[in-house]
Order: C-alpha cells, then sequence, then structure tokens
C-alpha cells in the first residue's frame, strides 16, 4: 500500500493503521467526559479521544486523528459536516480508495 499522510478508513481499517494519522468520516453517538463515541461509516463504533477545545458541534464529523489501537482515535482535528451525511455512500467510497485496483488514483 502505497504511502500517505491521512487516508480516509472505517472502522474495519483502523487495525491496518495503528500510530498513523487517519480520517474517520462517522455520526456523533455519545459524549462520554474526555471521549466521544461515534458510528463509523461501516457501522462500527470507534472512541474518539477528543482534543483540548474541540468543537464538535454537527451530527456527521471527520476526525483526523492518530489510531491509538483498534477501537480508538487521539483526535488532532475535528471538521462539522452537518446533519445529513450518506453513510453508505461514504463507505462505499472508502472501500474503493483501499481497493487495489484503484489505489494509484486516489494515493498517487
Amino acid at each position: 500500500m502505497a504511502e500517505y499522510l491521512s487516508p480516509r478508513v472505517n472502522s474495519a481499517r483502523l487495525p491496518n493503521f495503528v500510530g498513523k494519522t487517519v480520517r474517520l468520516p462517522c455520526k456523533v453517538v455519545s459524549f462520554n467526559g474526555p471521549n466521544a463515541i461515534v458510528e463509523a461509516s461501516d457501522g462500527g463504533q470507534t472512541t474518539i479521544v477528543l482534543s483540548a477545545g474541540s468543537d464538535i458541534q454537527d451530527t456527521f464529523v471527520e476526525v483526523v486523528g492518530t489510531v491509538v489501537d483498534s477501537t480508538t482515535i487521539k483526535m488532532m482535528v475535528g471538521v462539522n459536516m452537518g446533519d445529513k451525511l450518506d453513510l453508505k455512500l461514504v463507505n462505499d467510497t472508502i472501500e474503493m480508495m483501499h481497493d487495489p485496483r484503484f489505489q494509484k488514483i486516489f494515493f498517487a
């Protein structure tokens, strides 16, 4: 797989990126102190360790952060994406991006 700065991933792909920076498009499920529980585009739940002063306000966000383990991301930045996002379409796109047939298009 090509090296790139921050690929978009779903929850199933997190174990492949431990220690690396990723982008996780997701739906906010709940907040629990310094963490948020989100639903990734493939339906899996992920814990987000929020950054100081994070400003997550929308239902859908894209979290940019470092993968701590297979279910946790330490957030660097959160991008609010509104309250309407087709997570199935997002997931189909993520899977296509990681398909070896198309990696040169997305990660050249």
